[in-house]
């Protein structure tokens, strides 16, 4: 698999990620203009996906195209077990000043990690609330969040548990900020 590949879980993490937003195969193909039977197939990995229909599923599934195939190669024997620093796959939109890597080798377990970095004088307006659990270890740094309405000023070695709350977040310093978040289910 070279840089630019799809990982060898690509079917799966679009499974993954197509049940945690509550989708079923028909609603995805549907929106894609796809056959139930090719969506099955390229979920169960018998099939890959061109870029083009990659940059579908992204739209769909709400997720940028690097998180589906962003990540460097595994080393051999360590595919699925191992994730290197420089082989970290980003999610999110990096919106914000927020800088997101995943974590965990991919998006099949029933939960996800992800290292996430606040830019100085970062800045989450508008609250969200996902179908999630969350929880949040500050590594360095301070970090707002703001939990239906109750602001709570974090610093490193805090943590954090969200539970389909709507929370936001602000790094009002002028140093980042490190956190590790703990997700489930996946949702990037």
């Amino acid at each position: 698999m070279n840089a630019f590949a799809p990982p060898d879980s690509l079917g799966r993490d679009l499974r993954a990620l197509r049940k945690s937003r509550g989708l079923t195969l028909v609603e995805v193909a549907e929106r894609v203009d796809r056959s139930v039977g090719w969506m099955s197939q390229v979920e169960r990995d018998l099939s890959e996906p061109t870029l083009e229909e990659i940059e579908t599923l992204s739209e769909v599934l709400d997720v940028s195209v690097t998180t589906l195939f962003g990540q460097a190669p595994a080393r051999k024997g360590e595919e699925g077990i191992v994730v290197r620093k420089d082989a970290r796959r980003p999610v999110g939109k990096r919106a914000d000043g927020l800088v997101e890597e995943l974590l965990s080798p991919d998006l099949t377990d029933e939960f996800e990690v992800v290292h996430s970095m606040f830019e100085p004088g970062a800045k989450r307006s508008d609250a969200v609330t996902r179908p999630t659990q969350e929880l949040a270890y500050i590594v360095s740094g301070c970090l707002d969040v703001t939990v239906e309405g109750e602001t709570f000023s974090l610093t490193a070695g805090d943590s954090l548990r969200i539970r389909e709350q709507p929370f936001r977040w602000e790094n009002k310093t002028n140093e980042p900020c490190i956190a590790i978040w703990v997700i489930a289910p996946p949702v990037y």
